[in-house]
């Protein structure tokens, strides 16, 4: 269960620090190196995340008690300082004798150099990604108003295992400190196959709505290239700090939207063209249709509610990890809140008659053309911020790990990041293209990558944390300065898994186990209805593959 980090403890200089000394007091060198090709273990990385919580902890107090002018000049100067100071820890001096001892202050203030957005800023990301209820209605069209309503689970073990000396970057790292290398590079490739197609998605989406405003008179693809183009101008910004701004925008933005389609279905009659059927508006309990229909409905829940494996990304950036609780807590409410009204109420009034996305279902032409144009714009932020995340994800794991790339802070990775945009969102451009079914694309995408993330991962990441804990209260007292000397066995020891599994929580690891395989169930019989719906589709269907009829043109 080893991997590569960016950073290992020098054996000797990193003496184990109490909770009075952690200041300033011990030596801090900024430069760390694997000795002898040990890599740290599990136990390291929490050692490390514990004193990182701790100083959060410090670090919100302190703030707290200089709310007043007096306090705010001061803590501007500190931080000004501590900005001073970010260029000698990163950076040290090359005199002879080497650099002078970095307090732990400062190896703080560098390390947290790039960790600016606050859960405010957070919470408006967290909500701008999950908040997509446009699906939903469609969701309960295919199964009716009886099944259950997802939800996420928050990933505490970030913050078991995050500090600034091993950083948790992504899902993926966080998957590769409990399992090690092979867990990390399966979530990012599911991670980057979900959030191109995601991207894909909101093109298609957005190419169906200007194909509406223009009457089905201007091409499809061509409708398709204006949102590329147009994305790959907005995702040249780089940072997640300064999404928040136009992030927020787009929350009201959607919300508008959602108001103004509840207004406009409940007074007027569904849109009968985008839909091959016609008769009375049905609602029904239970829809009880076909296998592979319900499960592509209950794909369309666990699409609208799909945004957990990008919280890690969120809280990597955050000043302080541990208000992300704050962030997800108020995004939560809200999003849960916006999904069950909206879905219900769309449902109720048009039945079978739901298009994917829902404001695409309005029959008025004015109606239609003016929620499209404010969806639209809501809907291309989101795709910029998956565009951001998916670019930083690739470039990250596999251009700088294993190709040699620069990092994105150096001069020469921001022109790499610039020209990865470009080819990302051209990317996306060709799977919403070749696959111009909304419904059964994003079911695809929820069943394969999205799924995996919020119901799959999550109980099988905790079994393997807690079968570690429960094996290593068998060994000795932790000493940072020689990270295995604990350990009285190994993972090829009877006597280890032992412990990891016959312990007071027996049974709740055994629950993970069977979710985790129930789970991979139900995805895999998901995937093969997704596919099996986008077969029939091209069979039965006026539309194909980079075709410049729209697909909601039935007429």
């Amino acid at each position: 269960m080893a991997f590569q980090p960016a950073a290992a403890v020098k054996p000797g200089l990193d003496p184990q620090p109490s909770l009075s000394e952690k200041e300033d007091q011990i030596p801090y060198i900024p430069e760390y190196y694997v000795p002898d090709g040990v890599t740290p273990n599990l136990e390291t990385y929490m050692y490390y995340a514990k004193i990182q919580r701790e100083n959060e902890v410090l670090s919100a107090r302190n703030d707290a008690e200089t709310t007043h002018w007096g306090g705010l000049i001061s803590r501007t100067f500190r931080r000004s300082s501590d900005n001073r100071s970010v260029a000698s820890a990163i950076a040290p001096s090359s005199a002879e004798g080497g650099a002078d001892p970095v307090t732990p202050g400062e190896y703080r203030a560098a390390s947290g150099a790039l960790r600016t957005a606050t859960w405010g800023s957070v919470f408006y990301l967290i909500t701008t990604d999950i908040l997509g209820p446009y699906s939903t209605p469609y969701a309960f069209q295919q199964v009716g108003y009886g099944p259950g309503v997802a939800c996420f689970v928050v990933f505490g073990l970030f913050l078991k295992l995050d500090s600034q000396r091993y950083p948790v970057k992504s899902f993926g790292e966080l998957g590769q400190r409990i399992y090690g290398r092979w867990f990390g590079l399966l979530c990012n490739v599911l991670q980057s196959l979900q959030l191109v197609f995601n991207v894909g998605i909101i093109i298609l989406q957005n190419g169906q709505g200007l194909s509406q405003m223009a009457k089905f008179k201007l091409c499809f693809s061509v409708c398709n290239v204006v949102w590329t183009l147009a994305g790959m101008f907005l995702g040249q910004i780089r940072t997640l700090q300064k999404f928040g701004s136009i992030a927020n925008l787009a929350i009201w933005m959607n919300i508008i939207v959602l108001i103004m389609t509840m207004a406009f279905v409940a007074h007027s009659p569904p849109n009968y063209n985008a839909v091959p059927y016609s008769g009375p508006v049905i609602t029904q309990a239970i829809n009880l249709q076909a296998f592979e229909n319900q499960l592509n409905g209950i794909m369309q829940i666990v699409f609208s509610y799909g945004g957990a494996m990008i919280f890690v990304e969120f809280m990597a950036e955050m000043r302080r990890p541990m208000d992300f609780w704050k962030a997800m807590a108020y995004a939560q409410i809200f999003i849960f809140v916006v999904y069950m009204f909206f879905g219900l109420f769309v449902y109720s009034y048009q039945g079978q008659y739901v298009v994917n996305p829902a404001n695409q279902g309005i029959s008025t032409y004015s109606l239609q053309t003016a929620t499209n144009a404010i969806s639209l714009t809501a809907g291309l932020i989101a795709a910029a911020l998956y565009g951001n995340i998916g670019v930083k994800i690739i470039y990250n794991n596999f251009f700088v790990d294993i190709f040699g790339f620069p990092q994105l802070t150096a001069t020469r990775g921001k022109y790499y990041f610039a020209i990865s945009v470009i080819a990302y969102w051209a990317a996306a451009f060709v799977i919403g293209s070749a696959i111009p079914q909304f419904s059964a694309l994003s079911a695809l995408v929820a069943a394969v990558c999205i799924f995996q993330f919020t119901y799959t991962f999550p109980p099988f990441m905790i079994l393997g944390y807690t079968m570690q804990i429960d094996a290593a209260k068998g060994d000795r007292e932790f000493d940072i300065n020689d990270p295995y000397a604990h350990r009285v066995d190994t993972w090829r020891n009877f006597s280890r898994w032992r412990r990891a599994l016959l312990t007071w929580d027996v049974f709740f690891n055994l629950w993970n186990f069977l979710l985790t395989f129930a789970c991979l169930a139900c995805a895999t019989l998901s995937a093969y209805s997704a596919v099996t719906t986008i077969v029939t589709a091209f069979a039965t269907s006026s539309s194909s593959s980079f075709s410049c009829h729209s697909p909601l043109d039935n007429s």
